[in-house]
């Protein structure tokens, strides 16, 4: 979009739901995803080390009192919901849930803020939501899904593993059955975990650039919106880090 230029409804919608792209076919990068993502993350995460450098004991204040409320509670729900011993799972937790919120916050910026700015640098397009692109939310679970298999094995050994596929649910009589489940059940595992956090982030922002499409009339319908927006960007964050838990300890257990 050149600066100035007026765009037609669909055009504006299509502007906005295109990402700064490079490359071509399969090596088509996201440049946008990966730097709002990989921004965030260095940003949220620098000032969680930097909190953490700084901590005292004692009754704790400001960020510091905010940080151990967020970490206590994901460190409760993975306690009460992962059975194994695994120092990894609770690290996982909490990074999944903090960087997933703040990527879904992104949405929380008017939609026209950030892409307009771009555009007098010469960027034309820019998505400033990562969530609500299939490629990082894949990403993050097919990571979710690999580190999965790692604990299976870790846990179970290559052999305990082997029998659990082959034998359960129905037993060894019917391995082909078993396996053919096994293969359903885990490959739907990163797919729904992907695609629950995308279409819930992408309808979200959708709502946004249709608001914005009303002008000035976008005020009584834009903070509304937003207020029940972060009860989404929020549940969506804590369902994903809830279900990678249950993942790994359903990887954690044998049958």
């Amino acid at each position: 979009m050149a600066s100035g230029e007026t765009l037609t409804a669909t055009a504006y919608i299509t502007h906005h739901l295109t990402n700064l792209k490079v490359g071509s076919g399969f090596w088509t990068f996201h440049l946008d995803t990966l730097i709002v993502s990989g921004g965030l993350g260095l940003l949220v995460f620098g000032f969680l080390a930097s909190i953490a450098g700084k901590a005292t004991s004692g009754v704790p204040k400001g960020w510091q009192n905010f940080f151990e409320m967020v970490l206590s509670f994901v460190n409760q729900q993975v306690k009460d919901t992962y059975h194994g011993n695994n120092p990894l799972v609770a690290p996982l937790a909490i990074t999944i849930f903090v960087w997933i919120f703040v990527m879904n916050a992104m949405d929380l910026i008017p939609v026209d803020f950030l892409p307009v700015v771009a555009d007098k640098a010469g960027v034309h397009y820019l998505k400033v939501v990562p969530t609500t692109d299939p490629n990082l939310t894949f990403a993050m679970s097919i990571t979710v899904f690999l580190i999965m298999i790692w604990m299976n094995f870790q846990v179970k050994g290559f052999g305990g593993f082997m029998h659990e596929i082959f034998s359960a649910p129905f037993g060894p009589k019917l391995a082909p059955v078993n396996f053919l489940f096994r293969v359903i059940e885990d490959i739907a595992k990163p797919i729904s975990l992907s695609l629950r956090l995308f279409g819930n982030m992408y309808a979200g922002e959708m709502v946004f650039i249709l608001i914005a499409l009303l002008g000035l009339y976008q005020l009584p319908l834009a903070l509304p919106w937003a207020l029940f927006h972060i009860l989404i960007i929020t549940l969506q964050a804590f369902v994903f880090m809830m279900l990678t838990i249950v993942y790994m300890s359903m990887a954690s257990e044998s049958h």
